[in-house]
């Protein structure tokens, strides 16, 4: 028997652990070379750490929601393919192997979706070569992987793959209800019987969302502020632009005029575009709006970030929205395009409700939270009339903002949306 042992390799950027979200192979599976083994979560992105041999597996190196330093063991493999139980190694542990990184994706669950019964294959042909937000969006299409025709380096199935299969009218098989995706956790379900209960272990981007909000709610004395808007005017304009230029420019959705009046309130209000480091004591102020979007995903909540709010206009904004929310849900998003956010919005669209609490997206200051639409009786010149209002329900850390700052910064807000004509005027 000829073992060879694969570490966790250094995937850079200075990590010094990272936590393992999925398995993807067990002892006495077969893995060929370049075969996804595990999946691996940093601060910010999903990782896959391919095999750089073929044989049997013997033992695996940790479990599912552990952390694992770079250069701990990951798994031990037999090369001759006859091992069937752990032994010790005979030879000298093996480099690194490379780290494959894929987008800021949800993270796979802990165990693989059942499978259909099929015919043993050789283990080459054991495993497809796919991202885990590939693997999520073949689940969710009702896609066998093993049918797609691959076009990435090395075998890699591409999200195009699976749209071009797609068009190409193959058959597909129904999703396994009432299963989650592999992307992330089973939400937990009701229980099927008196006293029945269901247990989710908190993993990957899960267990990362989990500690953010719980270090900014810990840190940050979280301050408030609610007020309504009548957003009648603006969504009037926004109609007439949609129906003048969205043939050629593209749709506008509330989201871009909200970010327009974003970028034109901080102007006056430097004090809420910024990061705070309170271990430091050094507030900075940004000059720039790099403006996070909360976009929900099928892994959890993740925050791509529009870069330089301030320097393009209305349908490039919306243009790049857009692009940035597919590719965190699609797991496309990379690294960059994940951090360096200085003021967040955050909105539920129609579940948005009347009210909510949004929690700062540590070390921001402020996050402009948006609730839906509705149609309200108003007052206006003494007489009852339906109007469009709309509440913004805003977060601020009151320890460098204070009440009078963050209320008279809704109020700009509130004076841009309700006069829409100020959202061009410098």
């Amino acid at each position: 028997m000829t073992v060879h042992i694969i570490k966790m390799p250094d995937i850079g950027e200075g990590i010094a652990e990272v936590e393992l979200v999925a398995w993807h192979v067990k002892p006495g599976d077969m893995v060929a070379e370049d075969q996804v083994l595990a999946d691996v979560m940093t601060d910010k992105a999903s990782v896959e750490i391919p095999s750089s041999v073929t044989g049997r597996v013997l033992a695996l190196g940790g479990e599912v929601g552990q952390m694992m330093a770079v250069g701990s063991e990951l798994i031990r493999i037999d090369m001759t393919g006859e091992g069937h139980a752990p032994a010790a190694p005979v030879t000298p542990a093996a480099a690194p192997a490379p780290a494959t990184p894929t987008a800021a994706a949800p993270p796979p669950a802990a165990t693989a979706p059942p499978r259909r019964s099929e015919p043993a294959r050789p283990a080459a042909q054991q495993r497809p070569i796919a991202s885990p937000a590939v693997r999520a969006r073949a689940w969710e299409l009702g896609i066998d992987l093993k049918d797609v025709a691959a076009s990435g380096t090395a075998g890699r199935i591409m999200q195009a793959d699976l749209e071009a299969h797609v068009a190409s009218g193959a058959p597909r098989i129904a999703p396994m209800a009432p299963s989650a995706p592999p992307s992330a956790p089973s939400p937990p379900r009701a229980a099927s019987a008196p006293g029945a209960t269901h247990t989710v272990k908190i993993v990957g981007l899960r267990r990362k969302i989990a500690q953010k909000m719980q270090e900014s709610k810990r840190r940050i004395p979280h301050y408030t502020y609610v007020e309504e808007i009548d957003v009648s005017e603006l969504e009037a304009l926004r109609a007439r632009l949609n129906e003048k230029w969205g043939s050629q420019r593209g749709h506008l959705t509330l989201l871009a005029l909200l970010v327009r009046a974003i970028v034109l309130a901080v102007h006056d209000f430097p004090q809420v575009n910024a990061r705070f480091d309170d271990e430091a004591g050094v507030l900075t102020q940004h000059g720039a709006v790099h403006l996070g979007i909360a976009t929900q995903t099928e892994g959890g909540l993740m925050v791509p970030v529009l870069r330089d709010a301030q320097a393009h206009d209305l349908w490039a904004n919306a243009a790049e929205v857009l692009r940035l929310a597919d590719a965190a849900r699609s797991g496309k998003a990379v690294r960059d395009e994940l951090s360096g956010s200085t003021i967040t919005l955050t909105s539920l669209g129609r579940l948005g409700g009347i009210m909510s609490t949004p929690v700062i997206n540590y070390p921001e200051v402020a996050i402009v939270g948006v609730n839906r639409i509705a149609l309200r009786p108003m007052i206006r010149d003494g007489a009852v009339v339906p109007r469009q209002m709309m509440n913004l329900s805003s977060s601020f850390d009151h320890r460098v903002v204070d009440g009078a700052i963050a209320a008279a910064f809704v109020q700009s807000l509130r004076g841009y949306l309700e006069q829409p004509a100020l959202l061009f005027v410098e």
